[in-house]
């Protein structure tokens, strides 16, 4: 016997219509999913993948060549002025960290941009993951015995000299130390000079070469000494942060155990593994690639991919990815993605990327640069010519300050502390599982003064779950329990869901079903030990006439906490209500808490209805909820907000939020892990759910731009005091050479710190 009298036809999993009794209660429903392709096809795509360069033009070719010598802009500007001269070339983009040149080019050209750059005294390579076997030439490792006697002669120069020894001996003893410890710098500063291109060993050459005509000889001999053990360290510094990225890409190992046909194991080389193989792994292993969890249980340390602090349990059916460490237990695993394109290798082609796109401050030094060199060039030629002239100096002393300035005049401190700036804070981010796409997001992100935010999976966990259980008379709690778990366990809905999992939770014993029925858009319905009975929502009980003005208050007030209740009715009446809410996660509160800390404003933006979005957005401390949206409605939002010159940032899943990602100036894709889509949609991945990572993000951001700007300050600042020695001639060529290198390696120390943090 069935407890209605009549059904309509529309099916349980249909969202819950609006009732017409139920004082406006909406559906909780997130309508931005509907939409989502309908509406990243309406505006295009969402979030192109931020590369370093957008894909050849014109039919033309790509080639990445591996330049070993290529460590600063010094090497990239000569590279640039002799491309761009070549017409088969199109584009050129440098990765100096990785020392990584890209051009696009015409077909059937890429030997004669080789040679090109072969020509200026560079090697040019094809990167390991290019080449053909047995291609790549062997690099010769560095011997620093030229360097060792060019100090020694140096030094008995000065002895010489200052015991008054016979000028010819200092001389040559200053000529062997230049031509032991500067034979590479005057070579590269023919290359330059001869190129038109005033760097850093075009000038120093100059000024070592005037000094030695000047009878400055030990003192030449001290310039090119302090400026070739310079350039070794600054070297072995710019190793580092290289080092750092490149510890990124070892982190998944080479080879891996997979079962074979006849059911053996065996060690193979990673990258020969196909789609669908076995894996196993023992405990204390890395994961060689990423796949599914078929037979075992672990936890498995995610902290090199997500940052995360705690091991995460896998079992059956759990997702394991390529260079987190098995800890526990051995586990056989189904691979289901290839070496090459594993989430690990994403992360490191974006971090790649990211070094390759130049931010603002980088920008406008490398602008600065241009114009500051050939500037402090001419002042020096004119320092050197109109005081004899015009006021009757001395030649000597004056052309003496020329060499000063000349050495003034190269930019490298102030032009090489903003890659390793950038790039530091990059690596940084990524160790803690923030994936940045650029350095331009990087500096934008400690502008940011609102933050908009989807709920569903942002804020909460986005699997809804059973919150309240009240009985309504004095049929036994337990005996409640057990009835509303037998109808919820016949139903895939997702609220019978939640309804099954915290009875299996509780060890609630289910009950046999006999004619069970869904009722469309209302709940389930069942005989259970002869007795009918109804697990149904708010609507369910005003169409049974079993809606009291009790219950219509206390169905109200759960409502408008952002929960859906469910009801079971028995043949005696409504015996108990449940609710059922998507939980907001423990990160979330704490997260908008360091947000407000930071002076960033929050807005979210949900398809749930009003009164969920203002329940979830009070429990977490949101400034502004607004509920109903649309993607368009959420693009709206964050076009609105943007329209007042506040900086917007948006989180969401990258894929149903996608036009407000595309409009927001930094877009946040959370639970990025495993995911292609979020990783080439956000501006900036986060690798799992834990919301706190956004204001890390901001305070590394903020971080980054204190250091850019000590920097900068700190470089310019030497240049302006050493520039002033020299036009009071009270500046000598090896403390301007002192002065130059040792701010490279301090910017250099200083941009490294954020490797720490």
């Amino acid at each position: 016997m069935s407890l209605l009298s009549e059904t309509t036809n529309t099916a349980l999993d249909e969202t819950p219509a609006r009732s017409p009794c139920s004082h406006g209660h909406s559906h909780d429903h997130d309508h931005s999913s509907d939409h989502a392709h309908e509406h990243a096809h309406s505006h295009g795509k969402a979030k192109a993948p931020v590369s370093a360069l957008q894909k050849p033009l014109n039919g033309a070719e790509r080639t990445v060549f591996l330049i070993a010598q290529m460590d600063c802009p010094t090497e990239e500007a000569l590279i640039r002025k002799k491309l761009s001269a070549m017409p088969s070339v199109q584009n050129v983009q440098f990765n100096l960290m990785q020392r990584l040149l890209t051009v696009d080019h015409s077909p059937f050209e890429r030997e004669a941009i080789a040679q090109a750059i072969r020509s200026l005294g560079f090697t040019a390579e094809l990167p390991e993951s290019e080449r053909q076997g047995g291609t790549a030439t062997v690099a010769r490792k560095p011997t620093h015995w030229p360097l060792a006697l060019a100090g020694v002669a140096t030094v008995a120069s000065e002895i010489v000299s200052f015991a008054a020894f016979p000028g010819w001996i200092a001389a040559s003893l200053a000529v062997l130390a230049v031509i032991a410890g500067g034979l590479g710098t005057y070579k590269k500063g023919w290359v330059a000079i001869r190129n038109g291109n005033l760097n850093i060993n075009a000038l120093m050459s100059i000024a070592v070469t005037g000094a030695l005509v000047l009878g400055q000889c030990p003192e030449a001999a001290m310039v090119m000494v302090l400026f070739s053990l310079a350039e070794l360290i600054e070297a072995k510094s710019l190793d580092r942060v290289r080092n750092a990225v490149q510890k990124v890409m070892q982190l998944a190992p080479k080879r891996t155990t997979v079962q074979q046909f006849d059911g053996t194991w065996q060690d193979v080389d990673a990258k020969s593994v196909s789609i669908n193989s076995i894996v196993r792994i023992k405990p204390g292993e890395r994961i060689g690639l990423d796949g599914v969890v078929s037979n075992g249980r672990s936890t498995v340390n995610q902290a090199p991919i997500t940052g995360e602090s705690l091991p995460v349990d896998k079992a059956p059916g759990d997702a394991v990815f390529a260079g987190t460490i098995n800890e526990s237990g051995s586990i056989e695993y189904r691979v289901t993605a290839l070496s090459g394109d594993t989430t690990l290798t994403r992360i490191i082609d974006a971090v790649s990327e990211a070094q390759g796109s130049k931010a603002q401050t980088q920008r406008f030094v490398d602008q600065f640069a241009r114009i500051y060199t050939p500037v402090v060039f001419v002042l020096a030629v004119l320092v050197a010519v109109l005081p004899p002239l015009l006021a009757g100096g001395g030649w000597h002393d004056w052309v003496y300050n020329t060499l000063v300035l000349l050495v003034i005049a190269c930019p490298c401190a102030l032009v090489i502390s903003t890659p390793v700036t950038i790039v530091s804070g990059l690596t940084a981010t990524a160790r803690k599982g923030i994936l940045i796409k650029g350095g331009s997001y990087l500096e934008r992100g400690r502008k940011l003064t609102w933050l908009a935010l989807d709920k569903t999976g942002t804020i909460t966990h986005g699997t809804p779950a059973q919150t309240d259980f009240e009985t309504l008379t004095d049929t036994d709690a337990n005996q409640c329990r057990q009835l509303a778990a037998s109808l919820a366990g016949r139903s895939d809905h997702p609220v019978s869901q939640a309804l099954e999992r915290a009875a299996n939770k509780d060890n609630i014993a289910h009950l046999p079903v006999d004619e069970f029925e869904a009722l469309p858009g209302r709940g389930v319905q069942g005989t259970i030990g002869g007795k009918p009975y109804v697990l149904g929502n708010h609507r369910l009980v005003e169409t049974l006439g079993r809606c009291s003005a009790s219950l219509e208050a206390r169905l109200d007030t759960l409502e408008h906490e952002g929960k859906t209740v469910v009801l079971l009715i028995g043949e005696e009446g409504v015996l108990a209500l449940l609710a059922v809410a998507d939980t907001v996660k423990e990160t979330s509160r704490a997260a908008i808490g360091d947000l407000h800390a930071l002076g960033i404003r929050t807005v979210m933006l949900s398809g749930d209805n009003s009164h969920t979005a203002a329940a979830i957005a009070t429990a977490v401390g949101i400034d502004e909820a607004r509920g109903d949206q649309l993607p368009d409605d959420k693009l709206t939002a964050v076009t609105t907000l943007a329209a007042d010159g506040a900086v917007i940032g948006m989180v969401g899943d990258g894929i149903n939020d996608a036009p407000a990602l595309a409009r927001a100036d930094i877009g946040f894709a959370m639970s990025a892990m495993g995911s292609d889509t979020a990783i080439e949609t956000a501006d900036v991945a986060l690798m799992d759910d834990d919301l706190r990572k956004i204001p890390a993000f901001v305070r590394l951001s903020k971080a980054t731009h204190a250091v850019l700007i000590q920097n900068i300050v700190f470089a310019l600042g030497i240049k302006a005091v050493f520039f002033a020695l020299a036009l009071t001639g009270a500046g000598t060529l090896w403390m301007a050479v002192l002065a130059d290198v040792g701010a490279s390696l301090l910017v250099v120390a200083n941009g490294l710190r954020l490797l720490r943090g």
